[in-house]
């Protein structure tokens, strides 16, 4: 074989190996975590339920405008939300879908794919549960629970009991739709794109990802916006990685109990401990006499949620993603493959979540906001209680805990729902 086939060669396993194969879940959680740590450091963590607000504002803004309404909650909707194209919530997750519609077009894994009609109606169910429960919860499985505990707040463990409860729930009902639902089984269809249309589509995205990044960092009269153009690339990194690896946190804590298969639970188990080592070293500050400064906020991703918001909001956050097939990030990498039942999944998701957090914001005849009135739950930055060694131990022994309770079900199918 001449050296030039050898090259051609090593260049299609490459292709196979970064675009078409299943990635290794423990790599994807280590991936995970080393992009949600370089987006933080960038500037902020990164969330899902950010942007399906936003765009969810506008859709009720629309509404708005159309009806009028001056009267009520949707009286609060007479100014225009923030741009999607500004809104950093909205380019995260603009960059998150992109990123994953470009690994499923170079992956051949793009699809118009329509569910049976019965899954269409629980998509719109469990779009306004995921909206209701993140608001509740202070975000969605990533902002209220996975970037809450690497940001060190006590808030992300109490959404992680109310989403486990959730799911468990969730998969129960899933066995007795199983057993006693037949209505709406049809309807399901899938259209595939032609190999060749893929390949175009996915190399168009990241050439508009491209211009996009360095469109918004050649802005010169804005240094927010500027900063947009690393907010988008790393964002759709993380939707390129996810929908890579099919990692779906909400699969790490159904699959223990439907299947037995521990694997997505210990990576996102790893994923979580790493973003919190890596969370700790941007929040700690030397002392000020030696000139030190965090880089990134303490109060970052730390919400008032840390009580009955957070576990009444992660039952029902939970609850709903069984019911749509997917988390907060998970619907939207989905939605980056062409999965109907999820793209309609996000404006009941926006739409509820969006007036819960209005409602929220301006709650009862004194229009306070009732998470900084302390009606959600409370502001805990765990390091202040403990500091940050012990917070980082703690953590630690719960992943550790959580890896082997999950390895031992494997084997012994102990934590099984049957069906």
């Amino acid at each position: 074989m001449s050296e030039e086939s050898v090259m051609v060669s090593k260049v299609k396993s490459l292709y196979k190996t970064c675009c078409q194969s299943e990635w290794n879940p423990t790599v994807v959680g280590a991936l995970v975590a080393f992009l949600s740590l370089l987006i933080m450091a960038w500037w902020r963590p990164w969330g899902a339920v950010g942007a399906i607000r936003n765009w969810g504002d506008w859709i009720i803004y629309g509404l708005n405008t159309i009806i009028g309404a001056e009267s009520g909650i949707l009286g609060f909707y007479d100014e225009a939300p923030k741009s999607a194209l500004i809104s950093s919530g909205s380019v995260i997750g603009i960059g998150f879908v992109g990123g994953a519609f470009i690994s499923a077009c170079l992956g051949k894994d793009f699809a118009f794919r329509f569910p049976p009609y019965r899954e269409l109606v629980k998509a719109v169910i469990a779009g306004i549960l995921m909206g209701i429960g993140a608001a509740l919860a202070g975000g969605c499985n990533v902002g209220g629970m996975y970037n809450a505990i690497g940001n060190l707040a006590a808030n992300g463990f109490t959404m992680w009991i109310g989403l486990t409860v959730g799911v468990l729930l969730g998969l129960k009902l899933l066995y007795l739709e199983m057993e006693y639902i037949s209505w709406g089984n049809g309807g399901s269809a899938t259209i595939n794109i032609p190999n060749i249309v893929q390949n175009i589509l996915g190399v168009g995205a990241i050439a508009a990802l491209i211009w996009g990044a360095y469109t918004y960092a050649g802005n010169e009269d804005s240094d927010y916006i500027a900063s947009l153009g690393g907010i988008i690339m790393i964002a759709s990194a993380l939707g390129y990685t996810m929908q890579r690896g099919r990692w779906c946190m909400v699969q790490g804590f159904r699959e223990p109990h439907m299947t037995g298969d521990c694997t997505l639970a210990k990576s996102v188990a790893l994923s979580i401990l790493l973003l919190a080592i890596g969370g700790a070293v941007l929040k700690y500050s030397v002392p000020i006499a030696h000139g030190g400064e965090a880089v990134l906020a303490p109060a970052n991703y730390v919400r008032g949620t840390f009580g009955w918001g957070s576990i009444v909001g992660g039952f029902i956050f939970g609850l709903g993603a069984m019911l749509a097939g997917g988390c907060g990030s998970g619907t939207l990498w989905r939605v980056g493959e062409g999965q109907i039942k999820l793209i309609l999944v996000v404006p009941f998701f926006g739409i509820a979540n969006s007036l819960m957090v209005t409602w929220f914001k301006n709650f009862g005849p004194d229009e306070i906001n009732l998470e900084k009135a302390g009606g959600l739950g409370s502001y805990v930055f765990l390091p202040d209680v403990m500091g940050y060694g012990w917070t980082l131990a703690m953590i630690a022994f719960i992943m550790m805990v959580w890896y082997l309770v999950v390895t031992w079900n494997e084997d012994s199918n102990k934590l099984i729902i049957p069906m």
